[in-house]
C-alpha cells in the first residue's frame, strides 16, 4: 500500500471519528459514567503519557453510548470542566448521577456543569477499603462490607454501614475513617430505581472500552494524538 493510500485512509478515519465525537446529543441522559486511563501518545516527536478520559451515558430508553473521548496532560479540574462543558454544549442534559472514581477535580467539574449526584465506584472503593485491613483479615472484612450492599433499601444499608464501621473502627481506625467520610458517595446509587443498581454502582460499563484502548496501545506501542 502506497503512502498516499495510507494518508487518504487516515484522513477518512479522522473525519469519521471527529464527526462521531462532535455529533449532537439529543434526549435525556440520566446516568453518566466517567473514567480516565493513561496511555502513551506521540507528541512533537516524543512519546509521552497522556490522560485519556471517556464518557459513557444511558438515555431514558436504556440505550448506552460512548459520548466523548478526550486527551490531556493530567486529570486536572480544568481538563474535566472543559470536557464536560463540551458535552453540555453538544446537548447532553438530564444527568442525575455521575458514576466515577473519587477524584476531586472530576467531582467539582461534574457538580459545576451538571449539578448531579456523585456515585463513587463501589468496586474501587472496596479495594481501597481492604487496603487498610491486615492481609490475614481481608476475607473477613470483605464479608462484613458486603453485608452493607446486600440490604434491600438505602435506609437499611446506611444503618448496616454504621454497624460495620463501628465494629471495625477500634482495630482498624483508618478503615473506620474512610467509611465515615465516604458513606454518602458509595451508597448514592441506592436513591435510584433498584433495577438499575447493578449497573450504576460502579464504573464497570466503562471497563470494556478502556480494555480495548489499552490493547490497541499495547499493540502499537503508543497512540498517535489526533
Amino acid at each position: 500500500m502506497s503512502k498516499s493510500q495510507v494518508s487518504r485512509l487516515c484522513a477518512e478515519i479522522d473525519e469519521r471519528v471527529n464527526a462521531f465525537l462532535s455529533r449532537p446529543l439529543e434526549g435525556v441522559w440520566p446516568y453518566l459514567w466517567l473514567d480516565a486511563t493513561y496511555l502513551k501518545v506521540r507528541e512533537g516527536g516524543r512519546i509521552v503519557s497522556r490522560a485519556v478520559i471517556i464518557a459513557v451515558a444511558v438515555n431514558e430508553d436504556g440505550k448506552r453510548e460512548v459520548l466523548g473521548v478526550a486527551t490531556g496532560p493530567s486529570e486536572a479540574e480544568t481538563f474535566w470542566t472543559e470536557f464536560l462543558r463540551s458535552l453540555a454544549d453538544r446537548g447532553l442534559r438530564g444527568v442525575k448521577l455521575v458514576i466515577a472514581d473519587d477524584h476531586k477535580g472530576l467531582r467539582a467539574a461534574a457538580r459545576r456543569v451538571f449539578n448531579a449526584t456523585h456515585q463513587r465506584c463501589r468496586i474501587h472503593w472496596m479495594r481501597n477499603a481492604l487496603a487498610h485491613a491486615p492481609a490475614k483479615q481481608r476475607t473477613a472484612v470483605s464479608a462484613m462490607l458486603k453485608t452493607i450492599f446486600a440490604q434491600e433499601t438505602k435506609v437499611d444499608a446506611e444503618q448496616q454501614w454504621g454497624v460495620v464501621a463501628d465494629a471495625l473502627r477500634e482495630k482498624q481506625p483508618k478503615l473506620g475513617a474512610l467509611m465515615d467520610a465516604s458513606r454518602d458517595d458509595v451508597l448514592a446509587y441506592m436513591s435510584f430505581p433498584r433495577e438499575h443498581w447493578t449497573q450504576i454502582a460502579s464504573t464497570n460499563p466503562l471497563e470494556r472500552v478502556n480494555r480495548q484502548s489499552n490493547r490497541q496501545a499495547a499493540r502499537r506501542g503508543h497512540l498517535i494524538k489526533p
